[in-house]
């Protein structure tokens, strides 16, 4: 979901270090983070609340699939005849979904799943993925390992 550029919310310096202090461990308490960005306990979970209701933010445990019995993950391609954010918002919808993103290239969508099994996989591919009447083609990638995954690039 884009927002206009003259709509985006503009964080000022202490809202971005507070980001910053979040992307290096979500749990860490206000009192922490105020403290490090010179604001109060208070102040700073107001802040994060506004943050958070602005889909500025989110606070969330970072988890690896395969340690919760997600023994399959893997990145789709797909190509689009129509209007791909309707395909889009459809992908959005579809359980087993993660990650959903309009690109240019040589796929209209990338989309992201997350599987109990490979016959989950093939189901979801099939079944929901593959009939949606504006998808063309698909390719799947196939997760073998996550080497890096990442969320602290902070704030600019």
């Amino acid at each position: 979901m884009s927002i206009p550029a003259d709509r985006r919310p503009v964080l000022d310096s202490v809202s971005k270090a507070i980001v910053e202090q979040l992307q290096e461990d979500g749990r860490r308490s206000y009192a922490e983070v105020g403290k490090a960005v010179g604001l109060s306990e208070t102040a700073t979970r107001q802040r994060v609340q506004k943050m958070q209701d602005a889909g500025i933010l989110q606070i969330v445990a970072v988890t690896d699939p395969l340690q919760l019995g997600f023994a399959r993950q893997a990145m789709i391609g797909v190509r689009v005849s129509g209007d791909t954010r309707v395909v889009a918002a459809e992908m959005a919808e579809l359980p087993g979904v993660t990650y959903v993103v309009s690109t240019a290239g040589s796929f209209d969508l990338l989309v992201e799943v997350v599987c109990e099994s490979d016959d989950d996989l093939i189901d979801l591919l099939n079944d929901r993925i593959r009939s949606l009447p504006d998808v063309v083609a698909t390719e799947t990638f196939v997760y073998l390992k996550l080497h890096r995954q990442l969320y602290n690039w902070g704030t600019r």
